[in-house]
């Protein structure tokens, strides 16, 4: 502080020597500065108080709003973690704009729903640098929605609106201080299909919304609620300030390796709606009109096909430079194509990692090219610890359940990487799994899935293993739905029929920065022994280190009794699943089992020349001596192996 004193003693003897006008200019500065210093001190308070009201809202609801579902705000699907989820503080530059995550007054009451049109005076309100960032959806979506607004501001970007397409969802986005406009679908709550008619709906519904944003006059960065930003994406758009449109692809192989463009030549999947970015010219503004005009005129229209259909009425030529713009359209619309490297699909981000095989930094991921609906899309952002969570999700009553699983070499690298190799592979593990599963319902503990190795990929058409122009290694970690019907498994399925549920985590889980710490300190390392060797015995005791022997082949009741010692314990990992369990003494509970866990498989496909192409997984395959991995003959062998 002394130098700073120093300082401003010798600009005042410097200023107290000059002319009055210089005085006059000198004050002026001085006042300025202690002006905007004072301004930026009180912003960083707003801030932070701003922060700490968040948290106290998401901790406890308006005690007055008696008319507002409380599932809203606190289902479990749809409330992100309170400590995971609070505002970061955001940076200067965004500080003109309403803070997002500050609720509303605790007593006050919500404006009506005509406040919630979508007009340019609200989308004014939101926009930074010309640009605003849009997604929309209905209360289904909640979770994916509250994760989306999250990833923004954790990057500083607040400049953002979401499109509610139901109340519920309007009400619970309003309650939470996330910016939202009304759509005015009167759309159902719940989840809907790929391909339903409802999906279709909200396709026409991003179409429409485009068609009345772009006269407005700012630039759109269009998504869907299924995507995540990593990175912000707004210095890279501007990079390429010609371009009407920059959109993303379903393209599987690069075309770069660097962060350039695609090369629009060497793009032949489709453009991909789900993430892209319009500039309000004349020439988009055309389009949006001539895609929205397609659309309603015939409902069987997929939105991607139609946008896809007229942007390549023309394609070509190039535009002039170095810019990887190339004119479609109408001859006078420039379109780039983002690089699917960084702006990754689901199979450039979750099956190739091209992003880490080029050394690059992902911008965003799209959870395309995957399988087992929303919960599969759900469970593929978990696995990438991507996705916000309530904290009960860490913290789970019963506690939880994990592995290590134990590959033999030649199973994961010898040999060709072929449907046998692939299948014994799988097998070896489903197997593991299935035993985990055991355990898990016995302990009524959560089971942490394990990381899943594949030889081959998993497509919807027929490919020879992988596809020959991407960059997918052999092996490589797959995600769960490849194998699993993740949909089944988080599916409430009768217990009277089916037995006690067994819920589960993603492989990623104990590494996720959500884990409380209370989680992570109370561990029980369980190491497989052969009874009758030295230290191996049935009993509670646990070594200095918290490890417990325990012997394999154990029958129900050896774990019944052994592990109601450590009930308290928030995760059990055992060293192994091989040879740990006998298998369940009810019959009847045994039963109920088995038809459970034979409805969480799924398929692989597709085998080449060969109709159909499917193979089903069977969880069971080792009951059967003459098992081969083959596609059905014949119509009536065409079904799941249950």
């Amino acid at each position: 502080m002394g130098g700073g004193n120093g300082i401003w003693r010798n600009a005042y003897q410097e200023v107290s020597n000059t002319k009055p006008l210089f005085l006059t200019i000198y004050a002026t500065v001085v006042v300025g500065i202690l002006f905007s210093s004072f301004y930026v001190f009180s912003s960083f308070s707003a801030a932070k108080s701003s922060s700490l009201s968040f948290t106290a809202w998401l901790s406890s609801p308006p005690s007055s709003l008696s008319h507002v579902d409380k599932s809203v705000n606190f289902s479990h699907q749809a409330t992100p973690a309170v400590d995971s989820i609070s505002s970061k503080p955001q940076p200067p530059s965004s500080l003109e704009l309403k803070p997002i995550w500050v609720a509303p007054p605790r007593n006050s009451k919500m404006p009506p729903i005509k406040k919630f049109r979508l007009t340019k005076e609200l989308v004014e309100k939101r926009v930074k640098d010309n640009v605003i960032i849009v997604t929309f959806g209905n209360y289904a979506f909640m979770d994916f929605i509250l994760t989306w607004v999250k990833h923004l501001t954790d990057l500083g970007l607040s400049n953002l609106l979401v499109g509610a397409m139901d109340t519920k969802l309007l009400e619970a986005l309003y309650w939470k201080g996330v910016p939202v406009f009304d759509m005015g679908s009167h759309m159902s709550t719940a989840d809907v299909g790929w391909g339903s008619p409802t999906f279709h709906k909200m396709g026409r519904e991003k179409v429409i919304l485009i068609d009345a944003i772009l006269p407005f006059g700012y630039e759109l960065l269009m998504c869907d609620t299924d995507m995540v930003w990593l990175k912000n994406p707004l210095p890279y758009l501007a990079r390429y300030p010609d371009a009407d449109i920059l959109t993303s692809s379903d393209q599987a192989g690069p075309t770069v390796v660097d962060d350039r463009l695609d090369i629009w030549q060497e793009v032949g999947a489709a453009y991909n709606v789900g993430i892209f970015h319009w500039r309000p010219t004349e020439t988009s503004i055309k389009l949006a009109k001539v895609w929205k005009d397609v659309l309603l005129a015939d409902e069987n229209i997929w939105d991607q096909n139609g946008f896809n259909d007229i942007v390549r009425r023309q394609l070509g030529p190039a535009v002039d430079g170095d810019n990887g713009l190339v004119y479609a359209f109408d001859g006078n619309l420039k379109l780039g194509i983002l690089p699917a490297s960084i702006f990754c699909n689901g199979h450039t981000y979750f099956v190739q990692a091209m992003y880490q095989q080029l050394r690059l930094e992902p911008y965003a991921v799209h959870t395309t090219y995957q399988y087992a609906g929303t919960e599969g899309k759900r469970h593929r952002l978990r696995e990438a610890m991507a996705f916000y969570d309530p904290p009960d999700y860490y913290d789970a009553s019963g506690g939880f359940l994990s592995f290590k699983p134990s590959i033999p070499k030649s199973l994961l690298l010898e040999g060709e990487h072929s449907l046998e190799s692939h299948f014994s592979l799988i097998n070896h593990q489903i197997k593991q799994i299935r035993t985990a599963l055991a355990i898990a319902s016995l302990l009524n503990r959560v089971l942490i899935m394990p990381p899943l190795w594949c030889r081959l990929d998993r497509l919807w058409f027929p490919h020879p293993g992988v596809l020959k122009e991407t960059m997918t290694r052999q092996p490589f970690i797959c995600p769960l739905d490849h194998v699993f019907e993740v949909n089944v498994m988080l599916k409430r399925l009768p217990e009277e029929e089916f037995g006690p549920g067994i819920s589960i985590r993603e492989y990623s889980f104990l590494d996720n920065p959500s884990m409380p710490k209370q989680v992570k300190e109370s561990w029980l390392d369980v190491q497989l022994c052969q009874e009758g060797t030295h230290d191996c015995f049935s009993s509670n005791n646990t070594s200095r280190s918290g490890v417990l022997r325990f012997p394999n082949h154990s029958n129900e009741e050896t774990f019944k009794t052994i592990f109601s010692s450590f009930k308290d314990v928030k995760v059990i990992q055992f060293s192994s699943m091989q040879d740990a369990f006998l298998g369940f003494m009810d019959k009847k509970r045994e039963e109920k089992f088995r038809k459970r866990v034979k409805r969480y498989v799924g398929i692989w496909c597709c085998v080449e020349n060969h109709v159909p192409g499917h193979i089903y997984y069977d969880m069971y395959w080792d009951e059967k001596p003459d098992w081969k991995p083959m596609p059905p003959e014949t119509p009536e062998q065409d079904h799941p192996l249950w």
